[in-house]
């Protein structure tokens, strides 16, 4: 989240997560650590192809993806377990709904116009918009909104995402996602409630 503290500052010029510090270097935004990492380790091609037709499909899913994935799948986390967390009020369930709908259509989308038949969103391998699609799709899944019920298509994709990273992997980075319902649980410091309830109101108004 936010940081004022000059140390966050230099290691982003947006003072938040997530952020890479490379020696000297710095680089905010996940798409844009995603790209760098692969470039500069020289990752597998199927990653971020050097086909240049390829690269495009997933540069074209990774632009598509922050307008309609990413703008309502990790709402889901946010309306049933954050931010009750530290206004202490649950927000009505209308709201949950409205963001659900949106996601629906995005998946509809996503699987007629980027999954379509093939393995994996650019064709037979995995690639960064797998990564990237996933990971948010996992965040309904952490705090009870299975999105992946009823859409065979989109199960069978997962499978394969779980298969090509590695099982135990796979559900090592998910772990806190999954486990999120936890934070329940937690004490948030009074003055942090404070600050944060305004913000978080008004971010899903």
């Amino acid at each position: 989240g936010p940081s004022n503290s000059d140390r966050a500052g230099k290691v982003s010029l947006l003072k938040k997560v997530p952020a890479l510090k490379d020696g000297d270097f710095t680089l905010a935004e996940c798409t844009a650590i995603l790209l760098y990492l692969s470039r500069k380790y020289n990752t597998p091609d199927h990653w971020y192809p050097s086909d240049i037709q390829k690269r495009a499909r997933v540069d074209e899913y990774l632009s598509w993806h922050h307008a309609n994935i990413r703008a309502n799948a990790p709402k889901t986390m946010w309306i049933k377990v954050l931010i009750p967390l530290i206004t202490g009020q649950p927000l009505p369930a209308e709201k949950l709904q409205e963001v659900m709908e949106g996601l629906f259509a995005s998946l509809k989308q996503f699987e007629e116009r980027f999954l379509q038949d093939k393995a994996f969103i650019i064709g037979s391998e995995i690639s960064l918009a797998d990564l990237v699609a996933i990971v948010e799709l996992m965040q309904p899944v952490g705090v009870g909104c299975d999105v992946f019920e009823d859409r065979p298509r989109l199960i069978e994709w997962r499978r394969r995402v779980e298969d090509a990273v590695g099982k135990e992997l796979f559900f090592q980075a998910h772990e806190m996602l999954l486990n999120i319902k936890e934070l329940s649980n937690i004490q948030i410091d009074p003055q942090l409630k404070e600050h944060l309830t305004p913000v978080l109101m008004k971010m899903l108004k």
